[in-house]
């Protein structure tokens, strides 16, 4: 079983992409798993936007198209909406009794998260008890597997503290889950277009996957490389230059020999760069290229389902019911364990009768 989501606060970008979407779409056509759940975390993208529901709600659309655009197939792998799953809400709500506020701000993704929101002094409760919101909806599904980037490791980690303290509190009911990393060590964790450590959306360092090829090309022409390689004879520094991780990231040696092709393959690109006598642009616009060749496809899939809006709800709908069969036979079995399934707890009803009746 695998989950894995996105928070709904903009459109996706190539850190998303190479994160976990571009492996999504690997896993769903490979056929390995039972099941794979794909959401958009309305709810989460609320914890630190309470005060404009409105981006989030428009950004809904974006990020199925997004999806779709990529290559995830509703066919093959239940897409659905976090808020309109309730359940969620009552699990995290129980999770949140099994972890210490002091465990959450220990939380490195957290702790940089909020230092990059500048929350430092008033920090959204919501936004602390993110790690617990994650692991309800990993463990609601019994997700095995999270295909996910580096940066989310922690709260994996935290997520299967969760799992044992449950299951140790109240019986083995929810499952452990595995992370699963990109298998390209430089997709671990794309840097913005300005040498910057993450992409973001708010740093306003991406390129999109629905970008334009001019304003992709406008992206990777600006984009940060070595400070010291100043003249084309001037020797570069490969490591740290933005421009050599994307091509670790996304070029191929066929994508050489069309571009490119007095150059077998990036190491011999980077052998030159290191050397002196190559220019930065003339990287850049292999770059250009190989973006673009990637993104064009996604382009033309995302134009053809922007023609039919309502059917991309309407799939986000049955997706969501679908979800919540299976989030609800969770919490029946999640009530029992905690012993607040009272209607259906037959043992306490003949139990707590007998115990009144003697009392008579």
């Amino acid at each position: 079983m695998i989950l894995t989501g996105d928070r709904p606060t903009g459109k996706l970008h190539l850190g998303h992409y190479v994160g976990s979407l571009r492996r999504r779409v690997e896993l769903q056509n490979a056929g390995d798993y039972d099941k794979m759940f794909v959401f958009m975390a309305d709810v989460q993208a609320l914890t630190d936007n309470a005060d404009n529901p409105e981006k989030i709600r428009q950004n809904i659309i974006e990020v199925a198209l997004d999806y779709l655009a990529a290559g995830l197939d509703p066919e093959k792998c239940t897409l659905f909406i976090q808020s309109q799953i309730t359940e969620l809400t009552e699990l995290t709500t129980y999770l949140m009794n099994l972890v210490t506020v002091s465990r959450l701000q220990r939380n490195p993704t957290v702790k940089s998260e909020i230092q990059m929101r500048n929350f430092e002094a008033n920090i959204p409760v919501g936004f602390l008890c993110y790690p617990v919101s994650q692991a309800a909806d990993i463990t609601l599904f019994k997700a095995t597997t999270v295909p996910v980037g580096e940066d989310q490791e922690p709260m994996i980690e935290q997520t299967r503290e969760l799992v044992r303290r449950f299951n140790t509190t109240y019986g083995e009911v929810l499952v452990e889950p595995q992370i699963l990393l990109p298998e390209n060590k430089a997709a671990l964790r794309l840097p913005g277009t300005d040498g910057k450590a993450k992409m973001s959306k708010s740093l306003g360092n991406c390129i999109y996957l629905s970008d334009t090829a001019e304003n992709v090309w406008q992206k990777v022409r600006s984009m940060y490389t070595d400070p010291d390689h100043l003249k084309v004879t001037d020797p570069g520094k490969v490591e740290g230059n933005t421009v050599f991780t994307y091509l670790d990231a996304f070029s191929t040696d066929e994508d050489f020999a069309t571009f490119l092709p007095e150059y077998q393959n990036l190491d011999e690109l980077k052998e030159h760069y290191r050397k002196g006598g190559l220019g930065d642009m003339k990287c850049k616009k292999l770059l250009n290229e190989v973006i673009n060749k990637m993104l064009e496809p996604m382009r033309k899939r995302r134009l053809e389902y922007q023609q039919d809006i309502p059917e991309i709800y309407n799939m986000l709908k049955k997706g969501t019911q679908s979800a919540r069969e299976t989030a609800a036979q969770t919490m029946d079995e999640v009530r029992r364990a905690m012993r607040i399934d009272y209607f259906n707890d037959t043992e306490l009803i003949k139990e707590q009768s007998e115990r009144f009746c003697q009392a008579k």
